[in-house]
Formats: structure tokens, C-alpha cells, sequence
């Protein structure tokens, strides 16, 4: 397949979510109130910190979301113009703006619970009135927190309008095969691997295993990131497996580092490089993710990743 390289032209369809955190000593039990937590309200949701890391590693990006007529949604646009994300086809919906309620416990144990929102209302009509939008684009970025036949539909105008379709299959759910044939390149981390395949994976060798299985589903090009242990690569039509090793950093918070990944990898794709040094440009912005708290105020930007590279 011949994908149409308009330089920058990165687009990021997905979810847009409301982060509501609580620290306190411990998690309650159920009937259970537990007082003298911290309050924090950040912005997050996969397909949002996927585009900012985008932007802000040197994209040209569009972000296409569905927010709620609410206050939530109101201060989510704000943030993402304050990016200089184009959000000319951002999407409203009678249903309210997705919203995490996070609990964090003095030992980094958590318990979240996600109304979904308006993210759940992105529909195949949504995304058909889409098509223009998508076929202009270089590179389509997707994830899993919207419905996965509107990730479907997506995919397959993309491809058949010869963009390059990259998938982040999180959070990990089944993925119907015909989705299988519209991605060229799909990217989980070890736990959605397994999910993936429905195989354990805890070494280097079942790794492999399950990529090749993950072939045999209809993936092409597969990169798995491994968070302390890099990242590796099997190309399209290969059973050899390729690693970059991870920058030797001390992690605070691996929040958004999976996100900052493919963002920075759609970056560098969209200039023209090749998959390996994507991948080298993808894992140092990722490394410097994980040293600060947070999930989208913890990602880079491109002249703080550009200095790990040159």
C-alpha cells in the first residue's frame, strides 16, 4: 500500500476525558467514607494526550472528539486550542463529557471508574460525516475508548483513501478481524498483547509468540512497547523481531507514556523517517514522560526530546 505523506498532517480520532483524582492513606471500603484526601483535576482520556504529544512533539495535528454541552467540555476545548491543536471538527453530544474518578492510596494502588460520557456516543454517522476530514490527513491515530465500529469505520475510509492507519489497541479489548486488515501498524504494551492473543507474556520469547500470533490474526507490522525493557519491532511480512531499548531514567509516573509513544511515533513517521528512528525518537520522548507526575502535563516537547536524540 502507497500511503500519501502530507508532511505533519498527523489526525487523532478518540476520547476525550475529565481526570478527577483523590489521594488519601487508603481506598475505602465499599459503604465506606474515608476523609483527608488531596483533590487534583486534570485533563486526560487516550485519544487527548495521543494528540497533545503530537502537537507538542512538532505535529501538525487535528484532534476530532465528542464533548458534552458542560463545563467539563467547555475547559476540555479551551486546553486543547491553548495546544494549538486544530479542533475545527470537534463533535458535541446530549450526553456529558467523559469523566475518571481516580482513588490513589498512600502506596500507588488505585481504583477508577470511567463514565465513558460522550465518548460513547461517537457513532458510524459521526465518523461518515467525517470522510473529508479523514481523507486528508497523512496518518489516522486510533485508540480503543470510543465504540470500536466507529474505530472500524475510521479505519477503513482511511485506507481506502491510502492514509496510514495506526491503531493503539488500549484499553485492551477483542478487535474484530476486519480491523485487523485496515491497520499497517498496531501498537500494545505487553498487558494488551496478551489480551490480544490470549497468551501469558513475561519474556522476550513469549513476546514473539505472541506477535506471531497476532500476525497469524491479521496484524501487519506490530511494535510492542515493554515499558523498564524498550520497545521491539516485527516489520510486515517478518517473523524476525527488532528491539530499542528503553533510556535508563528513574520513573516517578508511567502515566502517558504509552501515549507520548505513538504521538512522537506518528511525529516522526509524518516527517519522513523510518520506522527505527521513529521508534528512537518515540522512546526517548516517552522516557521523559515517566519522570514527572501527571499524565498529559507530564508530556514533552520537542526540543526537550530533541536533545536525547542529537
Amino acid at each position: 500500500m502507497h500511503y500519501k505523506m502530507k508532511p505533519h498532517r498527523i489526525l487523532v480520532i478518540g476520547s476525550s476525558n475529565m481526570d478527577m483524582t483523590v489521594k488519601a492513606d487508603r481506598l475505602p471500603s465499599p459503604g465506606e467514607t474515608v476523609l483527608g484526601g488531596t483533590f487534583a483535576m486534570g485533563y486526560g482520556g487516550k485519544g487527548a494526550n495521543q494528540a497533545v504529544a503530537a502537537k507538542r512533539l512538532g505535529g501538525d495535528v487535528k484532534f476530532v472528539c465528542k464533548v458534552g454541552h458542560d463545563s467539563f467540555g467547555e475547559m476540555a476545548l479551551k486546553k486543547y486550542a491553548v495546544e494549538g491543536l486544530d479542533i475545527s471538527d470537534i463533535m458535541f453530544s446530549s450526553f456529558p463529557t467523559g469523566v475518571a474518578l481516580i482513588t490513589v492510596n498512600s502506596e500507588a494502588e488505585n481504583s477508577i471508574v470511567v463514565a465513558s460520557g460522550a465518548n460513547a456516543d461517537i457513532s458510524v454517522a459521526d465518523i461518515r460525516a467525517l470522510r473529508p476530514v479523514i481523507e486528508n490527513a497523512s496518518i489516522l491515530l486510533l485508540q480503543l475508548e470510543i465504540p470500536v465500529d466507529a474505530v472500524l469505520e475510521a479505519a477503513s475510509i482511511a485506507v481506502g483513501a491510502g492514509v496510514q492507519v495506526i491503531l493503539n489497541p488500549a484499553p485492551a479489548a477483542e478487535i474484530p478481524e476486519e480491523l485487523f486488515r485496515h491497520v499497517s501498524l498496531i501498537i500494545p504494551n505487553r498487558t494488551e498483547l496478551s489480551v490480544l492473543t490470549g497468551r501469558n507474556v513475561d519474556d522476550m520469547d513469549s513476546v514473539r509468540s505472541a506477535v506471531m500470533e497476532l500476525k497469524t490474526m491479521g496484524a501487519k507490522a506490530v511494535i510492542v512497547t515493554l515499558g523498564a525493557g524498550g520497545s521491539c519491532l516485527s516489520l510486515e511480512g517478518s517473523t524476525e523481531i527488532e528491539t530499542v531499548p528503553a533510556r535508563k531514567v528513574s520513573a516517578v509516573d508511567t502515566t502517558a507514556a504509552g501515549d507520548t509513544f505513538c504521538g512522537a511515533l506518528c511525529v516522526s513517521l509524518s516527517e519522513g523517517k523510518d520506522i527505527r528512528t521513529a521508534m528512537a525518537f518515540a522512546s526517548a520522548a516517552a522516557s521523559l514522560t515517566v519522570t514527572r507526575m501527571g499524565a498529559m502535563d507530564a508530556i514533552p516537547f520537542r526540543s526537550e526530546a530533541d536533545t536525547l536524540i542529537f
